[in-house]
Parts: structure tokens; C-alpha cells; sequence
């Protein structure tokens, strides 16, 4: 099974390149946005249980969403694989995601992180902006500090991967097309070892 976790800061493109990599290989989409919002209009106890705290303005603790994440999985265990999209974010996140798996006799076969500078990240972000019209894409404070979060909470998971060498970095400047090569040239050097 083919399992990546789609990693970057906002703005780096991994809406479209996870689409892109879904096409190429099969893979399954796991969003935990999208798990959640399934979940909750499917009603389910862990959704019904997500939803109390979103109503409340609290997160969803990380056992509701390996929950929820566990119970995708086993609706496509026949899949080629999955691509992690907004998950896992912190380091015990990603232990949580390795103990599922394991469970489900798969595994993370790589981390594809998407680099792009801060600045690129910034202007992609408010053009976005203006043609998604969301508020959060077109305020540049906002927009640094998503930034920032990103790099002081998120960006540590890389650690947790290069541990186990499943890390790779991938240049995310570029024409769309080019960037899909780069990130297949490194699932193919992942899937080689």
C-alpha cells in the first residue's frame, strides 16, 4: 500500500498536487476537514461527538480523529493507498497515525513536503485571496501568522519522519506539472527501499 503524508505550509500547493498524486497512483483522500464534516452529516457517534466540541469552539481531540481516520481506512481497505492531507500535524499525531496503521499491517511509505519560501508563500496566498474570496487569503497579517504557527507547530512532524527516513523534502516552485514530477520521482525513490 502507497501511504504519503502531503506536507506544507499554506499557500504551497498541496490542494492541487494531492489531487494530482490521487489521479497518478489511486490513492485514497484523507482530509481530516473533509473526514470530519463526513462523519458529522453521516451521524455517527464519533462525528455526533466531533460535533459537540466544534459547536462549542473546542478542537477535536486526536483520538475522535484517528478514530474517524481508522474507520475511512477501513472503508477502503482495498485501496492502493492513502494520501494524509492536514494530518498528522504534531509529533504525537504522527505516532498515533504509525500505531493505527500498524494495526492495519500498513505503514507511511513517505512524507512529501512541499518547500516554498515564505514571500512566495505570501503573494500565492493573496491571490488566492482574490479569486477564492476567502478572508484569510486576503489579509497579510493573517496570512504571517498562519505562517508562523505552521512553522513553530507543524513543521517539527518533519523530525518525526527524517527519524525514520521517510522524509523528503520537494522543491514546490515551478510549473504545476513540473512540481507532480518532482514529488513522483521521490515516491519512486521511497518505494525503492
Amino acid at each position: 500500500m502507497l501511504n504519503i503524508v502531503l506536507f506544507g505550509p499554506p499557500g504551497a500547493g498541496k490542494g492541487t498536487q494531492s489531487q494530482n498524486l490521487i489521479e497518478q497512483y489511486g490513492l485514497v483522500h484523507l482530509s481530516t476537514g473533509d473526514i470530519l464534516r463526513g462523519e458529522i452529516k453521516e451521524g455517527t457517534d464519533l462525528g455526533m461527538e466531533a460535533k459537540k466540541l466544534m459547536d462549542k469552539g473546542e478542537l477535536v481531540p486526536d483520538s475522535v480523529v484517528i478514530g474517524m481516520i481508522s474507520h475511512k481506512i477501513e472503508q477502503n481497505k482495498h485501496g492502493k493507498g492513502f494520501i494524509f492531507d492536514g494530518f498528522p500535524r504534531t509529533q504525537a499525531q504522527a505516532k498515533a497515525l504509525d500505531v493505527l496503521l500498524e494495526l492495519k499491517g500498513t505503514e507511511i511509505t513517505c512524507m512529501l513536503a512541499l518547500e516554498v519560501d515564505d514571500n512566495e508563500l505570501k503573494t500565492r496566498l493573496l491571490e488566492r485571496g482574490k479569486s477564492s474570496g476567502r478572508p484569510d487569503d486576503q489579509n497579510e497579517e493573517i496570512i504571517s501568522n498562519r505562517i508562523a504557527v505552521y512553522q513553530r507547530d507543524t513543521a517539527p512532524v518533519k523530525e518525526y519522519y527524517a527519524d525514520q527516513s521517510k522524509y523528503r523534502a520537494v522543491n514546490g516552485l515551478g510549473e504545476i506539472d513540473e512540481i507532480t514530477a518532482r514529488l513522483a520521482e521521490a515516491i519512486e525513490l521511497a518505494t525503492q527501499n
